[in-house]
């Protein structure tokens, strides 16, 4: 462990530089990740994160070193480079802003209406609220930040991009949060779960970027503060060379959390979809429109669970307005805020519990695949029937 130790501080930097990637070291040992740590700061090394919940150091490495003897290493799990995420809509930057639902033009107004849009009534939420509106739930959007808004209320939250504030400064992570848990004041529309308890964790930039070391410190915080459901408007395509995104999401499964993710917004000929969505443990969402059809611009492929509203979404917005915003990150939420309205109704349902009952009571899109649209669209309505016996996952 001394020469492993010595060997990561003899290739490790202070800083960027030239030859300098963010990497990833996860140790198979508490012990090891202690060590590890002690001798970088030692060495005058400030890692750029330490996360003992998941044993990760996030750290610079010059990669002219030999990285893949190191990758073997006995003592280490993963090595792997700390690859950039991206939010998953089509056009975050240039969403068509609301300020005035009044004065909305006729196509603004298809998509709008005061008091509920076309999304939540498909989903069938209304239907829902009649036994649960999601009190009681914890749900944590991992995004660009939740802005201050009339429409949302914010419990708490964190930032781990490097600032204080889990404030939105890109408008992707309000838009998301509004669909999963708006309020519906003041004749506005309301989200999936208007009453669970929302938490912001900023994980993306205002550009919608972050780092897979952002996302793991995001869900380790999740796990650390006990929320009950995770939604991941992001992604990122092919594969990554280590474990470290992977393996938080099974520690935050195992910990009773549901993960909900997008499929990706990659079209049908990619044949693949992005990451963390193809994880097991995650609930994978395809984007459907308001004629009930997949997306053209959703992704395809194995793994898909459910399929949800994700083209010309109206949800809150920066600036105390509204936004109209597509992809299957708009799609993600609707799922997410169905999962906190199952764990209100039932508190024991355990993840595996939550997504067969969502799978089992969901609506076949005719003309598309099981790789398109999973089980089919989301259907909230038999909440109030289910029974005790679906408890049993």
């Amino acid at each position: 462990m001394k020469e492993l130790v010595r060997t990561v501080c003899r290739y490790a930097r202070k800083k960027a530089g030239a030859h300098t990637e963010r990497h990833l070291i996860v140790m198979n040992s508490a012990e090891g990740y202690d060590r590890l740590l002690r001798g970088l700061r030692e060495a005058g090394i400030t890692p750029l994160k330490a996360i003992r919940g998941s044993r990760m150091i996030c750290c610079y490495l010059d990669r002219r070193s030999n990285l893949k003897s190191l990758r073997k290493h006995s003592h280490i799990k993963s090595l792997e480079k700390d690859v950039r995420v991206r939010a998953l809509a089509l056009n975050t930057a240039t969403a068509v802003k609301i300020t005035d639902p009044r004065r909305a033009s006729a196509r603004q107004s298809l998509a709008f209406n005061p008091r509920i849009t076309w999304n939540i009534s498909r989903v069938q939420a209304p239907a829902a609220w009649l036994r649960t509106r999601g009190s009681g739930i914890r749900l944590a959007i991992i995004d660009t930040g939740i802005a201050a808004h009339p429409d949302l209320h914010v419990r708490g939250g964190t930032n781990t991009i490097g600032g204080r504030s889990f404030r939105d400064d890109n408008g992707h992570g309000t838009h998301v949060a509004g669909i999963a848990a708006g309020l519906g004041r003041t004749g506005m529309p309301a989200g999936v779960a208007p009453r669970a308890s929302l938490y912001a964790v900023k994980a993306l930039n205002r550009n919608g970027f972050g780092n897979i070391s952002d996302i793991v410190e995001g869900i380790d915080w999740c796990i650390r503060n006990r929320m009950d459901v995770i939604n991941m408007s992001f992604g990122l395509q092919g594969e990554l060379q280590g474990t470290a995104l992977h393996d938080s999401i099974i520690r935050a499964k195992r910990r009773g959390i549901v993960l909900v993710a997008p499929a990706g917004n990659n079209g049908p000929n990619n044949r693949i979809i992005d990451l963390p969505a193809r994880y097991p443990e995650t609930i994978a969402v395809a984007s459907s429109s308001i004629e009930d059809r997949i997306d053209g611009f959703s992704s395809r492929g194995a793994g898909i669970d459910l399929s949800a509203p994700g083209r010309n979404i109206v949800s809150t917005w920066l600036g105390r307005g509204y936004a109209i915003s597509s992809g299957t990150s708009m799609a993600s939420p609707h799922v997410a805020g169905g999962a906190a309205l199952l764990r209100a109704k039932y508190p024991q349902l355990l993840p595996d519990g939550v997504r067969l009952m969502l799978r089992s009571r969901a609506r076949k899109l005719p003309g598309f695949s099981a790789r398109a649209q999973g089980a089919g669209l989301l259907q909230l309505a038999s909440i109030a029937e289910s029974r005790a016996n679906d408890r049993s996952k």
